[in-house]
């Protein structure tokens, strides 16, 4: 079981740049795979099997999210390639977490927002329209050819936002194996989000969901 998660610094440091995980933080995965499924049941033992699939395939050769996401179905699931590449590709279409649009817009009264995502570039306009509005950055396994936690998703995120590493970079996850963990490589201030299906470990700061990072924000 994963350890529990744990404030580890308290001091605020007012953010100069927010950057978000997607799949798991702002949009619901799983829920959103289990409706794409109907009625092919999916346990949260054989989910995490295939996140836990997909993170492997990420570290081989490159491939789209989408051809991951089939491929992982296709040998967890044993789904059809047919319906596996359906789902795959409308994986940008899955429901986001209620509280993700409204705070995302109150963050973006504090500083710009950008996605650091293991997705591809359609998947962002998905979910970017579903949140009814375009973050200022959209960063993607796609566009750098690479997949979290390889440190060029990071740095490409720097250079096209144009704010170096450092403590008033707020980034934001559920997942803080592959996620925060980097963030903490390259001295970001790292906020953990316990959502339904997380991965918990260490972070400066735990909320319970994207309107209580807010509130810390807003009093940053």
């Amino acid at each position: 079981m994963p350890k529990d998660p744990c404030n580890v610094k308290s001091t605020l440091v007012r953010p100069r740049l927010f950057t978000f995980d997607v799949f798991g933080t702002i949009v619901d995965w799983r829920a959103g795979l289990r409706e794409a499924l109907g009625a092919h049941p999916v346990s949260d033992r054989d989910f995490d099997r295939l996140i836990d699939l997909q993170g492997e395939l990420e570290q081989g050769p490159f491939r789209r999210y989408a051809e991951i996401v089939s491929e992982s179905l296709v040998r967890v699931l044993r789904l059809s390639r047919e319906e596996a590449d359906r789902i795959g590709a409308t994986a940008g279409t899955w429901p986001l977490f209620a509280d993700s649009a409204p705070a995302l817009r109150r963050l973006a009264r504090i500083a710009p927002r950008a996605a650091t995502t293991n997705s591809d570039i359609a998947h962002g306009e998905d979910v970017q329209r579903a949140l009814g509005s375009r973050l200022e950055g959209w960063i993607c396994a796609e566009d750098v050819r690479a997949y979290k936690p390889d440190q060029r998703i990071w740095q490409e995120a720097a250079e096209r936002m144009r704010v170096p590493y450092g403590r008033d970079w707020w980034h934001v996850s559920a997942y803080a194996d592959y996620d925060l963990r980097t963030a903490a490589r390259v001295g970001l201030t790292r906020v953990f989000v316990q959502r339904p299906h997380c991965r918990p470990g260490e972070a400066d700061h735990v909320v319970s969901d994207l309107d209580a990072l807010a509130d810390i924000a807003e009093d940053s």
